[in-house]
């Protein structure tokens, strides 16, 4: 076993001290840009503070999925694509690095330049820069990508765009986007966007169009695809990137082959029958008790654990409110009487993982127990007599007292749900005053054992209030359409928030996604509030009222009891061949995307 301890954290956690230090102080290209403040590497860096520069190249990883894959496409609403395309083979104007709550250092763009009001950000593209055709990346080729998601893409692009006044060329390689309104994360977003190569779209329905195989400019090219099954990428040996300080240490496999699986047991198995290289384990139990398999005993295998400093995020059940029966505040608190969290973990997880309390829990964004006060209670008084109750009160979750029968929680939903007009017949059936009994469908994924588990002792929970769900166990393609359309009355859901939430919250709970398709906002709510906390967030010029803001959009989502949350990890554990390593000094974020495979490789003993 290699564990990883947290003191290998402590540099990038001090980085999260006092982020907030103002605003580029004049209209200059920069090398990089923070989201407040000053970028903790300065310009002529060698390399990200948690990539290995000695790093050697070669071999490749193997990686398995659940679920399957019918498009080559991840910039559109259509289809499913693997991640992996997005991830490695197209670029944007600028890169994330993860050792910080938001910062952007250049890639495709060797600069950016915006005003200190952060109305307009230019970027200038490297001379260097070209797509794996050996074809320049043009200003022509941004602003075509810009125009084309941002209409025809993923509805995840749209809201952005929107806010974009003018999309202008001011040099052979500098573009310039001028805002409609204020909103200071905006010159970010527009670094990360994928930069895709016009020419080749030329001919085809960029929205409709799911399986031609793109061309990007990124460090990996597809060099195999069977659709559903498996996707290989090869690393561009002509890469134009892969001397930038920004990419050194990065990168480093020759093949990246990534296998698709019906059920997430299936994917332990192929991991435990050597098939695939590494496994990421999400149960406690699972790692103390499922890894005494012979390449773990023999040291083939290697346990690590790898610690981080990023929020909880949301993961749970979500109740869909355009459900009628989901729209009223006290069916939706009495489900979450009846999900006796306690017995479920105890029972699935050895009762050792804690629960998540919130939206941003496990950070300094999460909402503080008791009563708002301060600036929180000043962000919220304007809009006291619209919030559900608990919201400026305070608000925890139902705790039950472990045992399987929950009395004590299952009364209080009892009452909740007769004040809401449903009551227990003589036949033991929850039903309404006009007799319509209380139905609803729990929506999963095949071969999401896991989940499955915990449905089936919610389930029993639910019988005792007279409720019995049906649960839909559908294919992977059906589950996304189901879910993009808000089919569904509950469902998985899981939201990763980071430390540095933004413009992607419009996405998530804004009342665009009340009826425009493919949303992350699958409770359906509709809260002025909230989008007023967004926007105060995304004006902040402090880190207190960045951070008041923050929490008062958390107690907003946390009492609106939209999701019944599980539990979080304060460490990823991942099990991995030992001819897989990674660096020593761990990224803030930890086990996130931009850390395995980016920073890892192969090298045998």
């Amino acid at each position: 076993m290699r564990p990883k301890l947290l003191h290998a954290l402590a540099p990038a956690i001090l980085a999260l001290g006092p982020v907030f230090l103002g605003g580029v102080a004049s209209a200059e290209p920069q090398h990089a840009i923070a989201m407040y403040g000053a970028p903790a590497l300065e310009e002529g860096f060698a390399h990200l503070p948690y990539a290995n520069p000695d790093a050697p190249k070669g071999g490749r990883i193997r990686l398995g999925e659940s679920g399957s894959f019918d498009s080559l496409n991840p910039w559109i609403l259509k289809g499913r694509a693997p991640v992996a395309i997005s991830n490695f083979v197209a670029e944007s104007l600028m890169g994330r690095s993860y050792d910080e709550p938001f910062t952007l250092y250049g890639l495709l763009a060797e600069s950016i330049e915006t005003d200190d009001a952060r109305e307009w950000v230019e970027f200038t593209l490297r001379p260097e820069a070209r797509f794996s055709d050996g074809s320049p990346v043009t200003v022509e080729d941004v602003m075509w990508s810009y125009e084309t998601l941002g209409t025809q893409g993923h509805p995840r692009y749209q809201n952005a765009w929107r806010k974009v006044a003018k999309m202008e060329q001011t040099g052979p390689r500098s573009v310039r986007f001028t805002f409609s309104e204020p909103n200071r994360e905006l010159a970010l977003i527009m670094g990360m966007r994928p930069v895709l190569k016009k020419a080749q779209w030329d001919a085809h329905d960029f929205a409709e169009d799911t399986m031609t195989t793109p061309i990007g400019s990124g460090a990996y090219r597809i060099a195999r695809v069977e659709t559903g099954k498996y996707i290989s990428l090869e690393r561009d040996p002509n890469w134009w990137g892969k001397d930038l300080a920004f990419n050194r240490g990065r990168h480093n496999f020759d093949e990246m082959r990534f296998d698709y699986f019906n059920d997430g047991s299936v994917v332990f198995e192929a991991f435990k029958g050597g098939e695939l290289d590494s496994w990421r384990e999400t149960n406690l139990a699972k790692w103390a008790r499922n890894y005494d398999f012979p390449a773990v005993l023999s040291g083939d295998v290697i346990k690590s654990e790898i610690p981080h400093a990023r929020p909880s995020g949301i993961q749970g059940f979500v109740m869909n409110t355009r459900n009628p029966i989901f729209a009223d505040w006290r069916v939706r608190e009495a489900m979450m009487l009846a999900f006796n969290f306690e017995f479920i973990n105890a029972t699935l997880n050895d009762g050792v993982e804690p629960r998540i309390s919130s939206y941003f829990a496990n950070s300094s964004l999460a909402m503080q127990p008791g009563p708002a006060t301060g600036k929180v209670a000043e962000l919220l008084a304007p809009y006291a007599d619209s919030l559900l109750p608990g919201v400026i009160a305070g608000y925890t979750l139902p705790v039950s007292d472990g045992s399987e029968l929950n009395r004590k929680n299952t009364r209080k939903a009892i009452a909740l749900l007769e004040e809401a007009g449903w009551k227990v017949d003589s036949d033991g059936v929850l039903k309404n005053a006009a007799g319509a009994p209380f139905r609803f469908e729990i929506l999963l994924q095949q071969g999401t054992a896991e989940t499955s588990s915990i449905v089936d002792i919610y389930v029993e929970a639910l019988r005792r209030l007279g409720i019995v769900p049906s649960v839909a166990m559908v294919d992977d393609a059906q589950y996304t359409a189901r879910r993009n359309a808000y089919d569904f009355d509950m469902t998985w859901h899981w939201v990763a928030t980071s430390l540095s939430p933004g413009n992607e919250q419009y996405l998530y709970w804004g009342r665009r996604g009340v009826t425009e398709p493919g949303s992350r906002n699958l409770m359906g709510m509709d809260v002025p509030a909230a989008e007023a906390m967004i926007d105060a967030m995304l004006n902040a010029r402090s880190q207190e009222d960045f951070v008041a803001a923050v929490q008062a959009l958390d107690r907003i989502l946390t009492a609106g009891r939209y999701v019944i949350p599980i539990w979080y990890a304060r460490v990823s554990r991942l099990a991995h061949i030992r001819e897989l390593h990674f660096p020593e000094r761990l990224p803030l974020y930890g086990d996130w995307p931009g850390f395995q495979p980016d920073v890892w490789w192969y090298e045998a003993d």
